[in-house]
């Protein structure tokens, strides 16, 4: 059997289709059941599939070139509620928790990388349907929403902006699909994020390796935090990209990885991250760092050591991330260029790496200084 054809239906979309030897049908991938049938004729029409009774219903719905795709919406969506059971409200067929397993999933899952999936995954068990998966979504109000970003701000203030993000994403989705008029969640401002202005200085990371030194001698679950959090200062790696590491993607000169937040890209490694990866233990488990409790996973996000370790280090302010930012403002100070530092960092532009490329205020005085004596002796000369 053939697989289905689908694509995102639109205007000009529909006008480019081609007849073909054969009937076909090209299905939405924003609405299901609407599709378009093209006729080896070369006319074309909207067709829509839905379920009725039991049983698979085909319903005409006009010639394509008489109509634009978003009335056809409007419409498929109508002939779905009228063809609810009788007593039962449009809005009870369509709560948050329906909308986003069924249309959201199946128009944005599939576009989605791995690691994005598994991010959605989280933000929608954890807060978004245990606050709205009940709710039905013309029913989803601003001052609810606000409720629910403030209290998750309380605790994870970065958390509940990108979770807001998807919030308002699956909304306009639904405005898209004909469920709502205006997003209840469009003018809730996000939380504000501190600039990225935090690095360890030299005195800080020797500190810092001093404290994961003591930590990783006392057991090898240790010794694995201490490891990773390592690997994350010597190649300036985002989390998670060296927590999903896997054995596939270790080469002996770089790391390969498959999956990264822009895509997949190459981390050269030098000799001591080479001498970190050699020294870990290799198994059955296809992770790097694998999970103590299951064979076939990653072990989790949490480095219980790296609260320790910066406290005992004196970098309390310090996160994860200030790692990735260390690298790139010492790399930056040395003399590297922000072109080179973006490539190793796998920004998408260097003016995103800018954003990590801080002096240190002791650096910028140090130069004040040396301006300061070169003018005073030209002045001396006059």
């Amino acid at each position: 059997m053939a697989a289905k054809r689908r694509l995102r239906l639109t205007d000009a979309a529909i006008a480019r289709l081609r007849p073909e030897e054969r009937e076909y049908t090209v299905w939405d991938t924003r609405t299901p059941g609407l599709g378009v049938r093209v006729r080896p004729t070369g006319g074309k029409g909207f067709i829509l599939l839905s379920q009725a009774d039991g049983r698979s219903r085909r319903t005409s719905l006009g010639a394509a070139g008489l109509q634009n795709v978003d009335s056809i919406r409007r419409k498929c969506h109508a002939l779905i509620a009228e063809g609810a059971p009788a007593g039962t409200k449009k809005s009870e067929l369509l709560t948050f928790r329906d909308f986003v397993a069924g249309p959201w999933r199946e128009a944005h899952f599939p576009k989605y990388k791995p690691s994005s999936r598994r991010r959605a995954h989280y933000a929608l068990a954890r807060q978004l349907v245990p606050a709205f998966g009940a709710t039905p979504l013309e029913r989803i109000t601003r001052a609810q929403v606000l409720d629910w970003f403030d209290a998750y701000s309380a605790t994870a203030p970065g958390g509940a902006n990108r979770t807001l993000a998807l919030l308002r994403q699956i909304l306009n989705f639904a405005i898209a699909c004909g469920h709502l008029t205006a997003n209840p969640a469009r003018a809730i401002t996000p939380n504000r994020r501190s600039p990225l202005t935090r690095f360890l200085s030299r005195e800080e990371v020797h500190r810092l390796h001093r404290a994961l030194d003591r930590h990783g001698m006392r057991s090898a679950f240790a010794r694995q935090q201490a490891d990773i959090i390592r690997l994350l200062l010597l190649t300036g790696c985002r989390r998670n990209e060296i927590l999903a590491l896997r054995w596939s993607e270790v080469h002996p000169d770089a790391l390969a990885l498959e999956d990264s937040k822009t895509g997949p890209r190459k981390v050269p490694l030098n000799a001591r991250t080479q001498a970190l990866l050699a020294r870990q233990p290799r198994g059955a488990n296809p992770f790097v760092f694998p999970s103590p409790r299951d064979s076939d996973r990653p072990r989790s996000s949490t480095l219980r050591l790296w609260n320790t370790v910066r406290r005992e280090a004196g970098i309390e302010d310090a996160c994860l991330h200030t790692l990735r930012h260390t690298v790139a403002s010492h790399a930056v100070m040395s003399g590297v260029p922000v072109p080179v530092v973006s490539r190793l960092l796998g920004h998408t532009n260097a003016q995103m790496t800018l954003r990590y490329a801080h002096l240190a205020d002791r650096d910028i005085e140090a130069a004040a200084e040396r301006i300061g004596a070169a003018m005073a002796r030209v002045i001396a000369l006059e």
